[in-house]
């Protein structure tokens, strides 16, 4: 019998596209064998190349994951929220962890062992290839990301951004500041502010106090090159 927060995690894990399909009774084994963490903000979750505990899944909070350049720079891969997982490719594949991910407010959440991971795919093989597609849509938004940086200018990667953001709460959850934007955005704050004020100023958005309101959905696709 699962108490009252392995259900609200069974209920979580039920959303999560890894496991859609998953029978019940493989999700409550999931959910037996998960361990709850808590972390206040700014702590380190997991350190790049150190070896994978397992995918985690976000309860409440936001979380980055990033890498970090030989000059000590940050760049955020991947701003996340409540619903979320994250570290799931080394936890399949039992490698290390592939960068490093922190807390950018108090998380709480899940930790699903390796081991019980990739004994649910093991068991189930057209669970196993729905995963592979996931992973392939993932490395996908990758090279779209890569093609962001290369390519576009602060103010294009910054519509896109904004776009998405609009459609993923998680995206604008607390703890994302300018500065963690700029982070994921291979730029400064001060880069990220000018830019707000061009989005400002064509009427593509407006602020509410602190909050960016997208005012001409339209506008900010074409100003973004979609």
């Amino acid at each position: 019998m699962l108490d009252s927060s392995e259900r609200h995690l069974f209920d979580i894990l039920k959303g999560v596209p890894y496991f859609e399909g998953a029978t019940p009774s493989r999700l409550r084994a999931l959910t037996e064998q998960a361990r709850r963490f808590r972390v206040s903000s700014d702590e380190t979750i997991f350190i790049e190349g150190e070896l994978a505990a397992g995918m985690w899944v976000i309860e409440r909070g936001s979380v980055k994951v990033f890498k970090i350049n030989l000059d000590g720079d940050e760049h955020i891969l991947h701003l996340l929220g409540a619903g979320n997982t994250f570290n799931e490719i080394a936890s399949l594949d039992g490698g290390p962890n592939p960068a490093n991910a922190a807390a950018l407010s108090a998380v709480n959440g899940w930790l699903i062992p390796t081991d019980a991971i990739r004994a649910l795919l093991a068991g189930d093989g057209e669970l196993a290839l729905r995963v592979i597609g996931l992973l392939a849509r993932r490395v996908r938004a990758l090279v779209g990301q890569i093609e962001d940086l290369a390519l576009y200018s602060v103010t294009i990667r910054l519509a896109r951004f904004l776009l998405k953001q609009a459609e993923d709460p998680a995206l604008s959850g607390p703890g994302v500041t300018r500065a963690s934007i700029a982070a994921h955005l291979a730029t400064t704050p001060e880069s990220i502010s000018r830019s707000l004020r061009s989005l400002e100023e064509s009427g593509a958005i407006r602020f509410d106090r602190h909050q960016i309101i997208v005012v001409d959905d339209a506008l900010l696709r074409t100003i973004a090159a979609l």
